[in-house]
């Protein structure tokens, strides 16, 4: 080795240094071919971290439009409304027209909620406040019915909204106030006393003349749907009011034949049998329901009684059965005994009873309705009075009288 060079020969191998075999591929290539991997499994997991965070972002962004959705349908109801017709009211407002919701105030309990007694305008103005009960099966679209009908239709026997309140999620709607109540409170299960039968025939007639309004007044008939006698109520000189239309639907703009498919809705015991069969709702359902009514007015009992035998548990098919087997004066209210003539009675009878009719084509219109039951009206008022100050009943519609 030459002086001055600081290269040595490589050592020798020892015994415990051992050569290593040699590699087809180099240790920087192996180090290589685990980096994809490593590099996969983080862009996967990275991944379902921010789809999980893209997830929950979409879905709190859907729930927040959703509500603002919902309150933008709300106040849109209010847009619509006539500002003459339908007034907004305060929460407070209500509540001091209550006297906080006072259970004191509670005048009624239905399927949507509470109604209170209430005064308002300085105590100058009474009214019916009817509140949601949160919960209650009805709901927001009942709540835009009611105002969406009401506030259009002014007739003396349909009830009168005044007004409105959506605060703080309430739906509470404020009407004229009803001193005498529903009609059902006049009937039976009550300490009110007993209606006499004139009474009786007047509210009939104004109810279903207040039916027929809804059913002829625009361009589209207007089906209640839920007729009932709680859904009859009474001022304070006992004229008749149809109230309650959250149920309510439009129905066709000219024939009466024509009808609208819905899910059925109303109360049982009232709800036409043709309309439950076919999903089909006519202002027929309304006549059929009515007819229901009318038997109830003039027997004092609930349309359902399941502690009764078979044939007299449901009222319309009790009273269809008495009526045809003549026998109707036996199922009267008890508290009428010797009060009906019994022309009113069989006219009323006939009026009733094909109101009940299966087929919704063979029911008379509620214009019929009317007519009927003022004939039968008259029949009792020609029987009231004394022999000598009696006079002939007009024939009408080519009708036969029937006199005592």
């Amino acid at each position: 080795m030459p002086a001055g060079n600081l290269a040595a020969p490589n050592p020798e191998a020892t015994s415990t240094t051992r050569p290593q075999p040699a590699s087809s591929t180099p240790a920087g290539k192996r180090k290589n071919n685990k980096t994809p991997y490593a590099l996969i499994a983080g862009v996967v997991v990275g991944g379902l971290i921010s789809l999980c965070i893209l997830v929950l972002i979409v879905l709190r962004r859907r729930y927040a439009t959703a509500k603002d959705s919902e309150s933008k349908s709300t106040n849109s109801c209010h847009s619509s409304l006539p500002s003459d017709r339908c007034r907004r009211f305060s929460l407070t407002d209500l509540k001091d027209a209550t006297d906080e919701f006072n259970a004191n105030c509670v005048i009624g309990n239905g399927g949507f909620g509470k109604v209170y007694k209430g005064y308002m305008d300085n105590a100058t103005t009474t009214v019916a406040i009817k509140r949601l009960n949160p919960s209650s099966s009805q709901g927001f679209h009942e709540f835009r019915t009611e105002i969406a009908m009401l506030s259009k239709l002014r007739y003396v026997h349909l009830v009168s909204l005044i007004g409105y309140c959506e605060d703080d999620g309430e739906m509470i709607l404020v009407y004229d106030y009803m001193a005498h109540g529903t009609l059902r409170e006049h009937l039976y299960k009550t300490n009110n006393p007993p209606l006499s039968w004139e009474t009786r025939l007047h509210i009939c007639i104004g109810a279903a003349k207040g039916l027929h309004y809804l059913h002829t007044s625009g361009k589209r008939r207007i089906i209640h749907r839920d007729v009932k006698s709680t859904n009859i109520l009474l001022d304070e000189k006992w004229v008749a009011k149809v109230s309650d239309f959250g149920l309510s639907k439009l129905g066709s703009k000219e024939d009466s034949q024509t009808h609208v498919s819905t899910m059925v809705k109303g109360s049982i015991g009232y709800i036409d049998p043709e309309y439950c069969k076919t999903k089909h709702l006519s202002d027929k359902s309304d006549v059929y329901s009515f007819g229901v009514v009318l038997f109830e007015v003039l027997c004092a009992r609930p349309v359902i009684l399941q502690q009764l035998t078979h044939d007299q548990v449901s009222l319309a098919s009790w009273g269809k059965s008495c009526y045809r087997k003549g026998i109707l004066h036996e199922i009267i209210d008890p508290k009428l005994s010797g009060d009906i003539a019994r022309g009113c009675l069989e006219k009323f009878g006939e009026v009733a009873n094909s109101c009940l009719h299966e087929e919704g084509v063979e029911r008379p219109s509620m214009e019929d309705v009317v007519w009927g039951l003022e004939v039968a009206l008259k029949l009792q008022e020609v029987a009231d009075e004394p022999i000598s100050d009696k006079q002939e009943l007009p024939l009408m519609h080519g009708e036969a009288r029937i006199m005592d």
